[in-house]
């Protein structure tokens, strides 16, 4: 498949501190311009799951951007996403069967160099790496990688798409660009923004802002 995941993903979940729902957040991202919408739902039923990934399938087709759903490879085939994030807990990416794999792209969680390069082998179509300066809107074992490890990251796996995650917001966009990565992802800054749409317009522009430089 000839998808690009560079530029901003917006991560949409059911974390119970954000004041929006799924839709609302997603709603709110499409209209600021993210090129990716997430959806990770931890806590929700399956059907409830189904409806929200299907709701924003529809949104993310009609603002031109892709739409991956996390963990669920099947409810991922059901909705029609472009693609489904597997973290790494969940099953490996050559676990899921060759003909679900024409279906659906993979990307990949990763947090340090051996996992990206694992996921390169296995065949993914992007990976993410972090958290890049920590992070509030997850737990994660893993500690701030910084600037440097995700430089070191993204030449080791060149060409495939590195998306940057973990305490992210404008202004580090252009910096984390720099290091080598194709994009950016973001969870709180936009779902705790008390203007969503408009701090995912202000990332993106800053994370767009490097495009006369080559990353």
């Amino acid at each position: 498949m000839s998808k690009s995941y560079h530029g901003l993903h917006v991560i949409v979940d059911d974390d119970a501190r954000w004041s929006r729902d799924p839709i609302a957040q997603a709603e709110a991202a499409c209209a600021g311009g993210a090129r990716v919408l997430q959806l990770r739902a931890k806590s929700a039923p399956d059907r409830q799951v189904l409806h929200w990934a299907r709701t924003i399938r529809a949104l993310t087709r009609e603002a031109g951007a892709l739409f991956v759903l996390n963990d669920r490879f099947d409810i991922a085939l059901l909705a029609e996403a472009d693609a489904v994030h597997l973290g790494q807990e969940d099953i490996s990416p050559g676990q899921i069967p060759a003909e679900i794999r024409q279906a659906l792209d993979i990307g990949r969680s990763t947090h340090d160099r051996e996992q990206a390069e694992k996921a390169l082998d296995d065949g993914v179509h992007y990976i993410g790496y972090g958290p890049v300066f920590g992070t509030r809107s997850k737990s994660t074992p893993y500690s701030a990688r910084g600037i440097d490890g995700l430089a070191e990251v993204a030449a080791a796996v060149k060409p495939l798409p590195v998306i940057a995650i973990g305490g992210i917001g404008a202004s580090a966009a252009n910096d984390v660009r720099s290091a080598g990565a194709a994009g950016i992802a973001v969870i709180s800054s936009v779902a705790a923004s008390a203007d969503p749409a408009e701090a995912t317009r202000e990332i993106a522009k800053a994370f767009a802002s490097g495009d006369e430089t080559p990353a």
